[in-house]
């Protein structure tokens, strides 16, 4: 995926993007250099909502400044324009994200040309945003135009072209049309093996989506024997406690939760939490996310007690980390929701959900496929109470 300041990508693990089985930087100075330079340094590793905020409002004011003294499409405004971008989509507020990237996306192509690596870059984050928001026939439509111009300026086997396959790839993935995704999948896969080695962190990523789509096609072997190769290779090239590896851990625990493997599933689900708490800290973004993953792992088991236990936790942090109408605080607001509904708090489990239905629909569009799932389930609730 095209990256934005903290290089995010959609998460790799199933577990945690799916509802759970029970329901299923310097702030310029009007004396200074115009330079964008300086408001992406000094960037904070997992920034807070506050930290977030005033670097929204500095970019603000520094394209502001930019559009003041130089013309509205130099680099410098566009630049941080596209930083701004970045920082929207980091909060979750990809409608923002999405206005802004059309707009730098369109100056880009007319300034720099459509080529342009700085206009692919930004072609490819705008793609991004759009698959976030469940339009996927528009992210699909500007993946397949980043590969056509790839392909023709820089040949199949250059970076851009094959990382924009694999975009499209997680694209038709998310629209459910798997073989088109296995199809993309493979033959990215070919590329990076023959031109960046087996064991280079990019062809391990591509192989570890590659058997998630094969899981998805119900060829649970097939993909389980991938990230099983795909773990202990990683664990081998970068050690046990690297993000990659403890990324694969976790995919691999999904796999072994789609076999019924239930024990092993918490076993490695655990042991990632349990990493990323001693190397990230608690209240790391990747932390909670391994925990979200451990409640999902219990629901499966009917353990609903102690998925409880968990969301509540999931929940209260990602409001304090992100704040209350991030996506993922939404996902996990939902979660919880599910949760207390197998438990039997009907009346908890349905004013939690209303509530989620209406951030989805201000934060995602009330046509998001997430949007629509927490209505139906809504509606569903509704109509078993009356």
């Amino acid at each position: 995926m095209w990256c934005c300041m903290s290089s995010r990508k959609r998460p790799s693990s199933t577990t945690s993007s799916s509802p759970p089985p029970t329901a299923a930087q310097d702030e310029m100075q009007e004396t200074q250099t115009l330079d964008a330079s300086n408001l992406t340094e000094e960037i904070p590793e997992n920034p807070t909502p506050e930290q977030y905020q005033a670097w929204e409002e500095q970019h603000i004011t520094g394209l502001r400044q930019c559009s003041d003294a130089l013309r509205p499409e130099s680099e410098e405004s566009l630049t941080i324009m596209a930083s701004l971008g970045c920082i929207y989509e980091d909060q979750g507020k990809w409608n923002d994200a999405v206005e802004i990237r059309q707009t730098v996306v369109e100056k880009r192509k007319r300034v720099l040309g459509r080529d342009n690596p700085d206009t692919l870059t930004t072609m490819g984050q705008l793609a991004s945003t759009y698959l976030s928001l469940g339009r996927w026939g528009e992210a699909e439509s500007l993946q397949r135009e980043i590969i056509a111009i790839s392909e023709s300026a820089l040949g199949k086997d250059h970076p851009n072209t094959f990382t924009a396959m694999g975009d499209l790839a997680t694209t038709h993935l998310e629209q459910g049309r798997l073989d088109e995704a296995e199809k993309l999948q493979v033959q990215v896969a070919e590329i990076c093996e023959r031109v960046l080695g087996p064991d280079d962190l990019n062809t391990l990523i591509v192989m570890s989506n590659l058997a998630s789509t094969y899981r998805a096609q119900g060829r649970l072997e097939e993909g389980v024997k991938i990230e099983e190769s795909v773990t202990e290779t990683s664990q081998r090239t970068l050690g046990p406690e690297h993000p990659a590896t403890l990324r694969n851990l976790s995919n691999l625990a999904t796999a072994r939760l789609q076999q019924g493997r239930y024990n092993e599933a918490e076993g490695l689900e655990r042991n990632v939490m349990e990493t990323r708490k001693r190397t990230l800290g608690p209240d790391h973004p990747s932390t909670i996310t391994a925990v979200a993953n451990l409640a999902s792992i219990y629901s499966a088991q009917e353990r609903y007690d102690d998925a409880e236990e968990l969301e509540v936790q999931v929940l209260e942090k990602r409001k304090e980390a992100l704040g209350a109408q991030h996506p993922s605080t939404l996902l996990g607001m939902n979660n919880l929701a599910h949760t207390w509904k197998a438990l039997g708090k009907n009346e908890k489990a349905l004013s939690l959900m209303s509530e989620c239905v209406d951030l989805r629909k201000v934060q995602l569009g009330p046509d998001h496929p997430d949007t629509r799932a927490s209505i139906a389930a809504v509606t569903l609730w509704q109509q078993e109470h009356k």
